[in-house]
């Protein structure tokens, strides 16, 4: 009896097999006109599990004529690396070796490091995949020597053509001929939550534990109903909860912000609401209340260090300590208009008293009388402008009463 995983034995071999990922795929997609180009770069996939990472590194080996050697960052170590660049000197590929590195963020920064080396004097190209945000997880040296794609969840319409070709494969290997209903389909590929290994997976259970049909009260009692209905067939609904909790925090509405992280817990994901999270306590609450982004930090990381369900505790004390925080967005907005100056090419030249080693003309503000003095900060040509604007909350509006009063001037 064949126990491979059905997930396996249906991996697709070409672009057009793959569901999903059609940024990356479709006859217009970056990697696929990249492939048919013949030029491979160093990349990094990034996505939720079962979205194709693995699959679609398969089939750029596959249509490049590169020799692939795959290892997993969990159970990997330097000496496995070495040895895959002792075995691709030995193996005659004209096109060069490709290294799939699943799960990269489990490599530490020594690790990572080692992987320099081969992938710039071109022994190896890397395509490494990982499930967390790799600007946070993988080092700076690494991620800007390769491209980042970044993949979605499958949209449950676009998973069910592959559970049908699963319905078929497995009638042939059994000899029976069982059928599976549009409504069962259309569970699995919901519940799935776009994870298209994972519906392959229930269909599969689901199969051998029925005699001739899989109908939705079948599929409904083997799988628990926990978190059912969390995420439409469309893929979009877990992208619109991030923004209602983003959007509610913003709007200081404590029960919306913890009813949308609650959806978000029970719907299987922790990490994107921790990030919006953070977003929030520096974008939203900004510097009325500077101390929000540490204990926002803090909360976020005691989430991370207990998992789920313990997670929750401190993820609603985030959610509703930044939704009943004062908000601020001034720090933003002076980013922003600094950035679009920067971006029209302004401010080139620095003001000569600032610039080392001689400082020439600097004045010490520090020796003056509440430690300020007048002097010319910004370039030349936007010496008079105004990035920022003190915010009408109790803390800029005390620091905007002390520093007139300082300046003499109002700000």
């Amino acid at each position: 009896m064949n126990n491979q995983p059905l997930a396996n034995k249906l991996r697709p071999e070409s672009f057009d097999d793959i569901v999903g990922q059609e940024h990356l795929v479709s006859q217009n997609g970056i990697i696929r006109k990249m492939v048919d180009s013949g030029r491979i770069t160093n990349m990094i996939f990034f996505g939720p599990p079962g979205t194709g990472k693995t699959t679609l590194a398969n089939i750029i080996a596959k249509r490049s004529d590169m020799q692939l050697y795959k290892l997993n960052a969990t159970t990997a170590s330097l000496s496995d690396i070495k040895e895959v660049i002792n075995q691709s000197t030995n193996v005659f590929s004209s096109n060069g070796t490709l290294l799939y590195l699943d799960e990269i963020q489990y490599f530490n920064k020594k690790q990572q490091q080692s992987l320099l080396e081969f992938i710039e004097d071109g022994r190896v190209t890397l395509i490494a995949s990982t499930t967390e945000n790799p600007h946070f997880y993988i080092y700076n040296a690494l991620l800007s020597r390769c491209s980042v794609f970044e993949f979605f969840p499958v949209e449950a319409k676009k998973m069910e053509p592959a559970l049908r070709r699963a319905i078929d494969t497995l009638n042939r290997e059994t000899g029976c001929k069982k059928a599976v209903t549009d409504d069962a389909l259309s569970f699995f590929s919901t519940r799935a939550k776009g994870d298209v290994r994972h519906a392959l997976t229930l269909l599969e259970a689901s199969y051998y534990s029925v005699d001739r049909i899989i109908d939705i009260d079948s599929a409904r009692a083997f799988i628990p109903s926990v978190s059912a209905g969390l995420f439409d067939q469309d893929g979009d609904v877990h992208y619109n909860l991030l923004s209602c909790l983003q959007k509610s925090i913003r709007g200081s509405d404590p029960d919306a912000a913890v009813f949308y992280l609650a959806r978000l817990l029970e719907g299987g994901d922790i990490l994107s609401p921790i990030r919006r999270m953070l977003v929030c306590a520096s974008e939203d609450i900004g510097l009325a209340y500077p101390q929000a982004s540490q204990i926002a930090y803090s909360l976020c990381q005691t989430a991370r260090e207990l998992g789920m369900p313990e997670a929750r505790i401190p993820l609603a004390n985030c959610a509703i300590m930044l939704a009943t925080a004062p908000k601020s967005n001034s720090a933003y907005l002076a980013m922003d208009s600094a950035l679009e100056d920067i971006r029209a090419g302004k401010g080139i030249t620095f003001p000569k008293h600032l610039q080392s080693p001689l400082f020439t003309g600097y004045k010490y503000p520090h020796s003056s009388e509440n430690h300020w003095l007048e002097q010319q900060y910004l370039p030349d040509d936007i010496k008079n402008t105004k990035y920022y604007h003190f915010g009408d909350n109790k803390t800029e509006q005390s620091a905007k009463a002390y520093w007139e009063s300082v300046k003499g001037k109002k700000l």
